[in-house]
């Protein structure tokens, strides 16, 4: 049975995270992206447990109301603190002195990419849903003959100061849009909004975009065994990103495309990522 908890870091923050699984299990660690929660791994979690895992599932850096740092300072929410967060969270769930797999959404990751190459040694494998690695996200962007940057404008507009009340005016009717236009589920869409349809935590998400600008960390190649996970209708990373991504992963490294899903794999198509996911957890082991 999934249980919600708070995960205490060595940083003094307080994770809200759903657990479920055997404790002597390998740790699979899901860090979840933006506009979404630690809900995006409802479908994945028992299936998981059931194969002997411990899944941990946390709302990372502002979800959490115990993890949510003043986002008026951004120096609150760089990029290397996002990645300590997921390494900390590993070692308050009993993981110190283990390797982990660790799987990340969007945001996630993009947070997973820079565990990877700064953590490597901690990894027994890695997978990422719809983020590529950002150097060829990167490339892409600058590509003035692609459709990269267009894909990306809205990043852009997450920079200014009001677009916080804007995606939560009317009942957060922006967010709604955003989210149902791109094939999420209503049910979803309420789990995600519990989280973050509040001012407070929708501002520590935004400051995620306005700390790191352009999402433009500097990762190199990933020397951990590596899935990455893409839907061909993804709207925000386009096919150059995608299947750029190989270029920068020194291992063990496959490309899914799911044909017809958009940016919100787990949303759309649970399933079939979950399969996807198990299959490379047995195939690298800890």
């Amino acid at each position: 049975m999934i249980q919600t908890v708070a995960i205490n870091s060595c940083s003094g923050l307080a994770f809200t995270a759903d657990v479920v699984g055997p404790q002597e299990g390998a740790l699979v660690l899901l860090l979840h992206g933006f506009p979404e929660s630690r809900h995006s791994w409802r479908a994945a979690l028992p299936v998981l447990a059931e194969a002997g895992y411990r899944a941990v599932a946390p709302d990372q850096r502002g979800y959490s109301p115990g993890a949510r740092p003043d986002p008026a300072d951004l120096s609150n929410y760089v990029f290397e603190k996002l990645v300590d967060d997921a390494v900390e969270i590993a070692a308050a769930s009993g993981y110190a002195d283990k390797r982990f797999h660790l799987v990340g959404h969007d945001w996630g990751g993009q947070v997973s990419w820079g565990v990877a190459d700064k953590y490597p040694e901690r990894l027994a494998s890695l997978t990422i849903l719809s983020r590529p690695h950002p150097k060829s996200f990167r490339r892409a962007l600058l590509d003035e003959s692609g459709d990269q940057k267009h894909r990306s404008r809205h990043h852009r507009a997450f920079l200014e100061p009001e677009t916080g009340a804007l995606l939560l005016k009317d009942n957060a009717r922006r967010l709604r849009d955003g989210l149902s236009g791109q094939g999420v589920p209503a049910a979803a869409l309420e789990e995600h909004l519990s989280v973050l349809g509040n001012p407070e935590a929708l501002e520590a998400a935004l400051a995620w975009y306005r700390a790191n600008k352009g999402l433009a960390a500097d990762i190199g190649t990933i020397k951990v065994p590596t899935l990455y996970i893409w839907g061909d209708a993804d709207a925000t990373v386009g096919p150059d990103a995608a299947h750029g991504t190989a270029a920068f992963v020194d291992a063990a490294y496959a490309m899914e495309v799911l044909p017809g899903v958009g940016h919100f794999v787990m949303d759309q198509a649970p399933a079939k990522a979950t399969e996807l996911l198990l299959r490379h957890l047995k195939r690298h082991p800890v």
